[in-house]
């Protein structure tokens, strides 16, 4: 048994469904080990300003199927400059903390390693965001019933269009990456996917989309169109998208943003298991000495990758855009 720590935890940046879960998977996994546990409220923020509660078993029970985070989330400028680096390193010298655990995306990464810098402790990440945009893992924590929750949505959209035989821009989240857009369209059966990645001209793309939903709507007359938009994917929001598709297909087109609705709810399955994996392989890989790594699932498999990996997307993204490819219409 490796000898007792005193390790924290923190959910930083956006929330996602699952958290909850990881946070009881890490507290418990350490527990087992006779650790002690503490988590930092409202991100790095809880940590600069020393704002943290002791965790036990009974902190975390009956919190698996809730979303959002027991311990908040929320962004912290002060950690782009030194200042604020510096005081949450000697925050974790006050608190005596051995381990830092930070569940969160690629920003909340990307602060972990600069806080390595000025301070010796072992720090540990887990992915924790809808995007599922981490290099490293194949899933991260929300990324399943962000999907559910977008496809619910869609498919309710699908029943309105069909009965006005109207066409329907659905604006999902994932500014960064489209998967949300892919997944929850090909899921929903949508007859059109945009995203950044598929756009390389984007008034020859603009173009051909007219063209095809015109020609669609015309041969498959009375019935509905939907198109799955990822947020930001064109320099025209989802509404303006809406008039020029109505403009062009004689057909009245309607928008409608999921928004933050897809970081809400209780997790699905797939989270609640992941996250506890996730959480469990934490205290496993920091009993064993692991620093500045984030653990993830590649291929089945709990792995591990060096922080300043986890952004590096670019063979992610081209799997990504291939995979869309094969199954666009």
């Amino acid at each position: 048994m490796s000898h007792s720590k005193r390790i924290a935890v923190l959910t930083s940046g956006g929330d996602a469904p699952g958290m909850n879960a990881a946070i009881r998977a890490v507290t418990l996994s350490a527990l087992s080990h006779q650790h002690q546990v503490f988590g930092f409220l409202s991100g790095y923020n809880g940590l600069i300003n020393e704002h943290f509660t002791e965790l036990n078993a009974a902190s975390v029970t009956d919190i698996i199927h809730r979303g959002g985070t027991i311990l908040k989330s929320a962004r912290c400028p002060q950690m782009h400059h030194t200042d604020g680096l510096l005081q949450a390193a000697n925050s974790l010298r006050k608190c005596h903390i051995d381990a830092l655990v930070v569940i969160g995306g690629d920003g909340s990464f990307k602060g972990a390693q600069a806080l390595a810098e000025h301070w010796s402790g072992q720090i540990i990440g887990i992915p924790g965001t809808i995007d599922n945009d981490i290099n490293g893992s194949d899933e991260t924590i929300g990324f399943h019933t962000a999907i559910d929750t977008a496809l619910g949505c869609i498919d309710k959209i699908r029943d309105t269009a069909q009965a006005f035989e109207r066409t329907f821009v659905v604006e999902v989240m994932g500014r960064d990456c489209g998967i949300i857009a892919m997944e929850a369209g090909l899921a929903s059966g949508a007859e059109q996917i945009i995203c950044k990645e598929l756009i390389d001209d984007e008034p020859q793309f603009l173009q051909k989309l007219y063209e095809q939903v015109k020609a669609n709507i015309n041969n498959d007359a009375g019935h509905s169109y939907v198109l799955v938009m990822a947020e930001h994917s064109l320099s025209i929001s989802a509404e303006q998208l809406a008039a020029q598709l109505t403009e062009h297909s004689g057909v009245e087109s309607r928008s409608a943003i999921l928004g933050y609705v897809q970081r809400g709810g209780a997790p699905v399955a797939g989270d609640r298991i992941l996250a506890t994996q996730l959480g469990c392989s934490a205290i496993e890989h920091l009993n064993a000495g692991a620093d500045g790594v984030m653990v993830g699932v590649v291929n089945n498999q709990l792995k591990t990758l060096a922080f300043e990996h986890t952004s590096d997307t670019q063979q992610r993204n081209r799997d990504f855009v291939a995979r869309l490819k094969r199954f666009r219409r």
